[in-house]
């Protein structure tokens, strides 16, 4: 990228610019390579004058969350990548409605509502990252997903912010349909008043939960591979005698089938390595094919 067009979006945003920033800082993996740009636009506003500085200039970019359910490439991203972290705004509007821009952890949106006795979105607790990745890809547990308690979403298509009601959403398991280009904002949850302590009981016991079930204790990216319809992934791989398989310094979790773990100096290049051989193995075992539930990016 030409130094000219990077001190021009330097010069026309408030948030900050890293240049060549490795990946691996930004990624629950630890893995992925450089990206020219690295940007966290302080609010929406910054966010729209980034935008078009990217657009004006032809220049590729993409948005990330927290970094989990993500693999980036050895290469790195060719352009900017866009961190939403200065999205927080989390505040109560009416007395079941909950607003959470993109950059708000889940854990602390799933705390800030139990606080206000509202229930619906206690196992977001155990789902690591931000309310923005978790809206991308519909992320749920316990068999809840968080798009089921959206009352709006609103999003960035261009210059133009747009609100869509849930009903004009396409989404499922593990995905939200969206137009090329387009970026969460934020959203509107609605919520359903309940007993503070009943409603940290049921967070306590996701916690619990996840303690027992994700105690895998290397970076990892949660769940690598998505459920099949009315089966387990992660007992396919265990089924395959994958557990314990290693690429490189990427090996298959011994405590945790789906989860592809980094021991150290892990390449990105050692989990899609790695993610072949599982998919492989496991239609040769029972003829199912397995898909990614993590998003693979970068050269």
């Amino acid at each position: 990228m030409e130094e000219d067009i990077r001190s021009q979006i330097a010069g026309s945003i408030r948030g900050a610019v890293l240049y060549n920033e490795p990946l691996s800082r930004h990624t629950s993996l630890k893995v992925g390579g450089p990206a020219d740009l690295f940007v966290t636009p302080a609010d929406l506003a910054d966010l729209r004058v980034l935008m078009a500085v990217l657009a004006a200039n032809g220049i590729p970019w993409m948005v990330i969350g927290g970094g989990y359910n993500l693999l980036v490439r050895d290469g790195g991203f060719r352009g900017a990548v866009i961190s939403m972290k200065g999205l927080a705004r989390l505040q109560q509007i009416d007395a079941g409605l909950v607003v959470a821009e993109a950059g708000v952890a889940t854990g602390e949106l799933a705390l800030f509502a139990a606080e206000r006795g509202l229930a619906g979105i206690e196992f977001l607790i155990g789902i690591p990252g931000t309310v923005g990745g978790a809206l991308s890809m519909n992320a749920g547990a316990h068999g809840a997903a968080v798009l089921d308690s959206v009352e709006s979403l609103e999003t960035l298509r261009g210059d133009e912010v747009t609100v869509l009601a849930r009903s004009e959403l396409d989404y499922g398991y593990r995905f939200l349909n969206l137009a090329a280009g387009e970026v969460i904002i934020s959203a509107t949850f609605r919520l359903t008043p309940g007993s503070i302590i009943e409603i940290e009981e049921r967070i306590g016991g996701y916690l619990d939960h996840r303690r027992e079930s994700h105690r895998v204790g290397y970076p990892n990216a949660g769940s690598y591979f998505r459920n099949p319809e009315g089966m387990q992934a992660w007992r396919l791989i265990t089924g395959a005698g994958l557990s314990g398989c290693r690429v490189g310094g990427a090996q298959v979790s011994e405590a945790h089938a789906n989860f592809l773990v980094n021991r150290g100096g892990a390449k990105a290049a050692d989990f899609i390595e790695l993610g072949g051989i599982i998919k492989e193995r496991v239609k040769e075992s029972c003829g199912i094919t397995l898909e990614e539930e993590v998003r693979i990016v970068g050269d």
